[in-house]
């Protein structure tokens, strides 16, 4: 094999969403926090994500975990959050299939019936709860980083589709909320495209004129996903599609947009205390989310959640690039 660059993953898939968890071949990331890793590798790196996500190793709607050390004495490993999009500060479903792959293949001590995990990400440490039986990781519960609802009712002029109400709301991520009814669009896979559409749309709008900044660290910032709310949806049972930059839907119901979701229920009174919300996904996949501790944000009122869900190994593999390949990066079709 001719190859200047060997990479080793663990492939697999959270309620449908894929992950590609990478163990080994990229060495330890320059940075002190995974934060500042993160930093380094958006611009020093970035050829590394596009060869993994993109065609033709990965897919329009691929996403993965780089497995790093802890930046912490007491964590397992940090973790960097690809995808199509770029660098995710947070991604639920992501650590989902990541815990679920330190489990099966022994990279963490692994105990029945509850094996834990701390992980390091750029937006905090999050702790996984694997359930484990015969050593198999039945299902992972992740404490997420303190979700808020940034702000409720919010306007929007977006071309092509007028004025858009939406709640911006963070679980680890932005996400502007949306009601497709407003728009005249059927909350129905059959639409999917006009739908993405106009998630793009909103996206776009909002970046241009009221682009979100963490209340705590302003390297998190901007509006990437579009949750658009199933209208028949009820306070403690919601379905969502998830619109992502660049266009594609998250297949699972999202972690972080889960979180973020959560958040956005418990500010407008429709959730309390520790109330479990379910969300599914435009696939009809599940996660099940709950608020187990106040904090705040900033000046903000927060929530730390709990996401529940399952991932299974998809495959292994060894992603190889040839020196003589003329997609070094991958490439966008």
């Amino acid at each position: 094999m001719h190859s200047s660059t060997i990479i080793s993953a663990i492939d697999t898939h959270t309620e449908g969403m894929p992950t590609r968890v990478i163990t080994g071949g990229v060495g330890t990331i320059p940075g002190d926090t995974m934060a500042q890793r993160r930093t380094h590798f958006v611009e020093h790196l970035d050829g590394l994500r596009k060869l993994l996500v993109n065609e033709p190793r990965g897919h329009a709607s691929m996403s993965g975990a780089i497995l790093q050390p802890a930046t912490t004495e007491d964590g397992h490993y940090g973790v960097l959050f690809i995808e199509v999009s770029g660098l995710l500060p947070m991604c639920g479903h992501g650590t989902i299939g990541v815990a679920t792959a330190l489990v099966e293949a022994g990279m963490v001590p692994v105990t029945e019936p509850v094996t834990e995990i701390r992980l390091d990400t750029p937006a905090g440490r999050v702790v996984a709860t694997v359930a484990v039986s015969a050593g198999h990781a039945d299902s992972v519960t992740l404490r997420n980083v303190p979700s808020y609802c940034d702000n409720l009712d919010n306007d929007v002029d977006v071309p092509g589709l007028g004025t858009v109400r939406y709640d911006m709301a963070y679980g680890g991520n932005f996400y502007a909320i949306v009601d497709p009814a407003e728009l005249g669009l059927p909350f129905d896979r059959a639409h999917k495209d006009r739908i993405l559409d106009a998630g793009l749309r909103i996206m776009q709008a909002i970046n241009e004129s009221c682009r979100p900044v963490h209340l705590e660290d302003e390297r998190i910032s901007g509006c990437k996903h579009v949750l658009f709310l199933d209208p028949a949806s009820e306070p403690a049972h919601t379905r969502n599609a998830m619109a992502i930059h660049p266009g594609w839907f998250d297949r699972s119901p999202c972690g972080t947009g889960t979180s973020a979701l959560l958040a956005r229920q418990h500010a407008r009174g429709l959730l309390s205390g520790d109330q479990v919300l379910r969300n599914d996904s435009f696939i009809d996949t599940t996660f099940y989310a709950r608020a187990i501790e106040t904090t705040t944000v900033g000046d903000y009122p927060a929530i730390v959640p709990t996401i529940t869900g399952r991932a299974w190994l998809t495959g292994t593999a060894n992603y190889l690039l040839d020196p003589a390949d003329p997609f070094p990066e991958g490439f966008v079709f």
